[in-house]
Protein backbone atom coordinates (compact mmCIF):
# COMPACT_ATOMS: atom_id res chain seq x y z
CA UNK A 1 0.00 0.00 0.00
CA UNK A 2 1.30 3.36 -0.75
CA UNK A 3 2.50 5.47 1.93
CA UNK A 4 0.89 8.77 0.91
CA UNK A 5 1.31 11.07 3.70
CA UNK A 6 5.42 10.03 3.47
CA UNK A 7 4.67 11.38 -0.34
CA UNK A 8 3.22 14.88 1.12
CA UNK A 9 6.31 15.36 3.48
CA UNK A 10 8.86 14.63 0.71
CA UNK A 11 6.80 16.65 -1.71
CA UNK A 12 7.16 19.64 1.03
CA UNK A 13 10.52 18.81 2.09
CA UNK A 14 11.56 18.76 -1.96
CA UNK A 15 9.34 21.03 -3.79
CA UNK A 16 7.97 23.76 -1.64
CA UNK A 17 10.88 24.71 0.83
CA UNK A 18 13.52 24.71 -1.32
CA UNK A 19 11.74 27.15 -3.23
CA UNK A 20 11.94 29.86 -0.48
CA UNK A 21 7.95 29.61 0.44
CA UNK A 22 8.32 29.08 4.72
CA UNK A 23 4.61 30.43 5.13
CA UNK A 24 3.17 28.25 8.03
CA UNK A 25 -0.36 27.94 6.67
CA UNK A 26 1.38 27.06 3.35
CA UNK A 27 3.25 24.23 4.46
CA UNK A 28 0.98 22.86 7.01
CA UNK A 29 -2.27 22.87 3.78
CA UNK A 30 0.04 21.13 1.64
CA UNK A 31 0.79 18.65 5.03
CA UNK A 32 -2.51 17.93 5.59
CA UNK A 33 -4.36 18.35 1.85
CA UNK A 34 -4.01 14.60 0.40
CA UNK A 35 -3.01 15.59 -2.96
CA UNK A 36 -3.64 12.13 -4.19
CA UNK A 37 -8.06 12.35 -3.80
CA UNK A 38 -7.93 14.87 -6.17
CA UNK A 39 -6.50 13.18 -9.16
CA UNK A 40 -8.28 10.73 -11.03
CA UNK A 41 -7.82 7.36 -9.67
CA UNK A 42 -4.76 6.47 -13.28
CA UNK A 43 -2.99 9.12 -11.71
CA UNK A 44 -2.53 8.80 -7.87
CA UNK A 45 0.66 7.47 -8.10
CA UNK A 46 2.01 10.64 -10.13
CA UNK A 47 0.10 13.14 -7.52
CA UNK A 48 3.94 14.24 -6.27
CA UNK A 49 5.29 13.89 -8.54
CA UNK A 50 7.32 17.38 -9.49
CA UNK A 51 5.89 18.78 -12.54
CA UNK A 52 2.28 19.60 -13.56
CA UNK A 53 0.27 16.51 -13.97
CA UNK A 54 -2.30 16.41 -17.08
CA UNK A 55 -6.15 15.67 -16.33
CA UNK A 56 -6.85 15.80 -19.96
CA UNK A 57 -8.36 18.23 -21.95
CA UNK A 58 -5.97 20.64 -21.82
CA UNK A 59 -6.05 20.81 -17.86
CA UNK A 60 -3.35 20.44 -15.45
CA UNK A 61 -2.87 20.27 -11.75
CA UNK A 62 -0.25 22.95 -11.03
CA UNK A 63 2.91 21.68 -9.62
CA UNK A 64 3.31 21.82 -6.10
CA UNK A 65 6.22 24.63 -6.54
CA UNK A 66 3.91 26.60 -8.74
CA UNK A 67 0.97 26.47 -6.66
CA UNK A 68 2.66 27.45 -3.89
CA UNK A 69 5.34 30.43 -4.73
CA UNK A 70 1.78 32.03 -5.95
CA UNK A 71 -0.20 31.15 -2.68
CA UNK A 72 3.17 32.77 -1.14
CA UNK A 73 3.22 35.98 -2.79
CA UNK A 74 -0.53 36.95 -2.64
CA UNK A 75 -0.26 35.82 1.87
CA UNK A 76 -3.82 35.35 1.93
CA UNK A 77 -5.55 35.62 5.25
CA UNK A 78 -8.36 33.93 7.46
CA UNK A 79 -10.48 37.09 7.09
CA UNK A 80 -10.42 36.70 3.04
CA UNK A 81 -12.36 36.05 0.13
CA UNK A 82 -10.74 34.20 -2.54
CA UNK A 83 -11.63 33.43 -6.36
CA UNK A 84 -10.27 29.99 -7.75
CA UNK A 85 -10.62 29.79 -10.99
CA UNK A 86 -10.04 26.64 -12.96
CA UNK A 87 -10.03 24.29 -9.71
CA UNK A 88 -10.03 21.13 -11.68
CA UNK A 89 -10.98 18.59 -9.38
CA UNK A 90 -10.70 21.11 -6.05
CA UNK A 91 -6.73 20.44 -5.02
CA UNK A 92 -6.13 24.15 -4.67
CA UNK A 93 -9.50 24.84 -3.29
CA UNK A 94 -8.95 22.94 -0.34
CA UNK A 95 -4.88 24.29 -0.18
CA UNK A 96 -6.55 27.71 -0.14
CA UNK A 97 -9.06 27.01 1.68
CA UNK A 98 -6.79 26.44 5.08
CA UNK A 99 -5.78 30.16 4.95
CA UNK A 100 -8.71 31.62 3.77
CA UNK A 101 -12.14 32.13 5.15
CA UNK A 102 -14.25 31.63 2.15
CA UNK A 103 -13.45 30.19 -0.90
CA UNK A 104 -15.37 30.14 -4.49
CA UNK A 105 -13.82 27.65 -6.60
CA UNK A 106 -14.76 27.88 -10.84
CA UNK A 107 -14.48 25.00 -13.08
CA UNK A 108 -17.03 25.18 -16.13
CA UNK A 109 -16.08 20.67 -17.07
CA UNK A 110 -19.28 19.89 -15.49
CA UNK A 111 -17.68 16.16 -14.43
CA UNK A 112 -14.34 17.64 -13.22
CA UNK A 113 -17.10 19.77 -10.88
CA UNK A 114 -19.10 17.29 -9.39
CA UNK A 115 -15.80 15.42 -8.75
CA UNK A 116 -14.48 18.34 -6.87
CA UNK A 117 -17.58 18.75 -4.59
CA UNK A 118 -17.56 15.30 -4.04
CA UNK A 119 -13.52 15.61 -3.14
CA UNK A 120 -13.98 18.74 -1.20
CA UNK A 121 -16.60 17.30 0.91
CA UNK A 122 -14.43 14.36 1.75
CA UNK A 123 -11.80 16.18 2.85
CA UNK A 124 -14.03 18.59 5.46
CA UNK A 125 -13.67 21.70 3.55
CA UNK A 126 -16.53 23.43 4.67
CA UNK A 127 -15.98 26.97 3.23
CA UNK A 128 -15.36 26.29 -0.33
CA UNK A 129 -18.29 26.81 -2.68
CA UNK A 130 -17.88 24.58 -6.42
CA UNK A 131 -19.55 27.17 -8.80
CA UNK A 132 -20.09 25.29 -12.53
CA UNK A 133 -19.09 27.95 -15.47
CA UNK A 134 -16.96 29.75 -17.70
CA UNK A 135 -13.70 30.01 -15.94
CA UNK A 136 -13.35 33.63 -17.80
CA UNK A 137 -16.33 34.56 -16.57
CA UNK A 138 -15.44 33.97 -12.70
CA UNK A 139 -18.43 34.18 -10.26
CA UNK A 140 -19.24 37.97 -9.93
CA UNK A 141 -22.96 36.56 -8.00
CA UNK A 142 -20.42 35.75 -5.19
CA UNK A 143 -17.23 38.57 -5.30
CA UNK A 144 -16.12 40.97 -4.82
CA UNK A 145 -12.95 39.41 -3.84
CA UNK A 146 -9.69 40.15 -2.20
CA UNK A 147 -8.46 37.54 -4.12
CA UNK A 148 -8.11 35.45 -7.05
CA UNK A 149 -5.69 32.70 -8.21
CA UNK A 150 -5.59 31.34 -12.10
CA UNK A 151 -5.01 27.58 -11.63
CA UNK A 152 -3.57 27.55 -15.73
CA UNK A 153 -1.98 29.62 -18.48
CA UNK A 154 -3.06 33.11 -19.78
CA UNK A 155 -2.50 34.90 -22.51
CA UNK A 156 -4.40 38.10 -21.31
CA UNK A 157 -6.95 38.43 -17.94
CA UNK A 158 -10.70 38.92 -18.77
CA UNK A 159 -12.13 42.41 -17.89
CA UNK A 160 -14.37 40.56 -16.46
CA UNK A 161 -12.53 38.51 -13.88
CA UNK A 162 -10.62 41.80 -13.28
CA UNK A 163 -13.76 43.50 -12.27
CA UNK A 164 -14.53 40.97 -9.45
CA UNK A 165 -11.35 41.50 -7.68
CA UNK A 166 -12.34 44.47 -4.76
CA UNK A 167 -10.45 47.62 -4.73
CA UNK A 168 -7.10 46.63 -3.08
CA UNK A 169 -7.12 43.32 -3.77
CA UNK A 170 -4.31 40.88 -5.03
CA UNK A 171 -4.08 38.52 -8.32
CA UNK A 172 -1.76 35.80 -9.38
CA UNK A 173 -1.99 34.71 -13.01
CA UNK A 174 0.42 32.78 -15.08
CA UNK A 175 1.28 34.85 -18.10
CA UNK A 176 2.64 32.04 -20.62
CA UNK A 177 4.80 33.43 -23.92
CA UNK A 178 5.17 30.01 -25.99
CA UNK A 179 6.39 27.11 -23.79
CA UNK A 180 7.66 29.52 -21.02
CA UNK A 181 5.78 31.73 -18.63
CA UNK A 182 6.16 33.82 -15.40
CA UNK A 183 3.56 34.57 -13.07
CA UNK A 184 2.92 38.27 -12.51
CA UNK A 185 1.30 39.07 -8.55
CA UNK A 186 -1.41 41.92 -9.36
CA UNK A 187 -2.84 44.68 -7.48
CA UNK A 188 -5.49 46.62 -7.76
CA UNK A 189 -6.11 50.29 -7.22
CA UNK A 190 -9.18 51.86 -8.67
CA UNK A 191 -10.11 50.66 -11.81
CA UNK A 192 -6.07 49.64 -12.58
CA UNK A 193 -4.46 46.63 -11.87
CA UNK A 194 -0.95 47.11 -11.76
CA UNK A 195 1.03 43.91 -12.68
CA UNK A 196 4.70 42.72 -11.36
CA UNK A 197 6.91 39.61 -12.17
CA UNK A 198 6.56 36.80 -9.10
CA UNK A 199 8.77 34.16 -10.50
CA UNK A 200 8.73 31.59 -13.66
CA UNK A 201 6.74 28.84 -14.71
CA UNK A 202 4.74 27.34 -17.06
CA UNK A 203 1.15 25.62 -18.09
CA UNK A 204 -0.90 25.29 -20.47
CA UNK A 205 -3.06 28.33 -21.57
CA UNK A 206 -6.71 28.05 -20.40
CA UNK A 207 -9.25 28.22 -23.25
CA UNK A 208 -10.70 31.81 -22.32
CA UNK A 209 -7.38 33.09 -21.86
CA UNK A 210 -6.15 33.33 -25.47
CA UNK A 211 -5.06 36.33 -27.05
CA UNK A 212 -7.97 38.01 -29.50
CA UNK A 213 -5.48 37.82 -32.88
CA UNK A 214 -6.92 41.00 -34.62
CA UNK A 215 -7.61 40.78 -37.97
CA UNK A 216 -5.52 42.26 -40.70
CA UNK A 217 -5.82 42.86 -44.08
Amino acid sequence: MTDYTARRTMMVDTQVRPSDVTKFPIIDAMLTVKREDFVPASQREAAYMGENLDLGQGRVLLEPRTLAKMLDALAITNREMVLDVGCAMGYSAAVIAHMAEAVVAVEEDESMAAEAQEALVAAGADNVVVHHGSLAEGAAAHGPYDVIVIEGGVMEVPDALLDQLKDGGRIAALFMEGALGEVRIGHKRGDQVSWRMSFNASAPVLDGFKREVAFQF
